[in-house]
């Protein structure tokens, strides 16, 4: 039997190949950056922006900001006083500092323009750091290389968009691509076969991605940052425009992936099901940050969205709804009416 053999940084898989584009960033510094890349020229590759390239990672010292909300446990994620200030002053986001343990799924609420994705973008590398500090298994986020922060986080946005042309099975297989040199070709195939099967999309491994449902293109996402084996994975409403049933699917999948996970959810009353904590934000401010129990209560619902939280006994599990109610408004004017 021959032996395995392990490909060198830099060097890409030859599944790649057959799509005549090439890579633009593959041989930057050798190496690929898979989900965590931040690239702002476009990855012919992927057919979308930001997915070859070094990310753009400034930090700065800042006096260690009090009262730091802490996981009990060893914090595989520890943000320490990060905060946003755009052009002409405005404050996108304030002092944020939390830490997270291993295994743990965080899920951040808040209202439209609360700060959320401009929190994720920070903690994630796609936004650069200015202020504050993010701490990754110890090790001060701004001082890992793009390689190595690439080998411990994978991103999945909403903006993803690869090239139509690809198979599905090639799309997922670019999340191994920051990883490459790690593990031999046959390892990497068969973990790949293991990430389509665990996200069920083993049948759909050779259709093109053009042909895929959202459900099953959000799978797919979600397969190719699981296949870059992250021990941080970053997602931005993971279930936006699914349906019910796959909505509860997909965050069922996202739960069981083993990894620790920060997601932006827009419905409340699925995070007591698949979430172990809730960081709630309002007006660019994280009001409150802790397990679900704690924290997604009736007066920090009604505090933060001006709606009332409700929690029903159901089948021996404890439901929850949010009573939204139809709004008298004011009636027009005869100039304000439609014509």
């Amino acid at each position: 039997m021959g032996k395995a053999t392990t490909r060198k940084s830099g060097d890409l898989p030859s599944l790649l190949n057959h799509t005549g584009t090439g890579c633009p960033g593959r041989r930057l510094n050798g190496d690929c950056l898979g989900a965590s890349c931040t690239r702002t020229l476009p990855c012919k590759i992927q057919g979308q922006l930001g997915i070859i390239g070094r990310i753009a990672f400034e930090s700065r010292s800042l006096e260690r900001a009090k009262g730091m909300r802490r996981v009990s446990g060893s914090p595989v994620l520890a943000v320490d006083g990060v905060e946003y200030v755009a052009q002409a002053n405005k404050q996108l986001l304030h002092p944020v500092s939390f830490t997270l343990d291993k295994g743990s799924i965080l899920a951040i609420a808040g209202p439209n323009g609360a700060g959320k994705s401009t929190l994720l973008n920070l903690l994630s590398g796609l936004e650069p750091l200015a202020t504050g500090k993010v701490i990754l298994e110890g090790k001060d986020f701004g001082s890992m290389s793009a390689a190595e922060r690439a080998k411990r986080i994978a991103v999945v946005s909403q903006h993803g968009n690869p090239d139509g042309r690809l198979k599905l099975r090639d799309y997922v297989a670019l999340g191994q691509m920051p990883i490459w040199s790690d593990r031999s070709e046959p390892e990497h195939a068969a973990h790949l076969d293991q990430v389509l099967n665990f996200t069920r999309l083993t049948d759909l491994a050779e259709s093109p991605m053009a042909h895929l449902s959202g459900g099953e293109r959000q799978r797919a996402h979600i397969a190719r940052a699981f296949a870059q084996r992250p021990h941080l994975l970053f997602l931005d409403e993971p279930t936006n425009h699914l349906d019910p049933d796959a909505k509860g699917r997909m965050l069922s999948l996202i739960a069981s992936l083993g990894v620790t996970v920060v997601m932006i959810v827009h419905d409340l009353v699925m995070i007591p099901e698949f979430a172990t904590h809730v960081a709630l934000m309002k007006a660019a401010r994280l009001t409150h940050f802790g397990p679900v129990a704690d924290v997604l209560t009736p007066a920090n619902v009604q505090d933060t969205f001006g709606v009332e939280y409700l929690e029903f006994s159901h089948d021996g599990r404890v439901i929850a709804a949010l009573d939204i109610r139809k709004t008298e408004l004011e009636a027009p004017t005869q100039q304000e009416k439609l014509t």
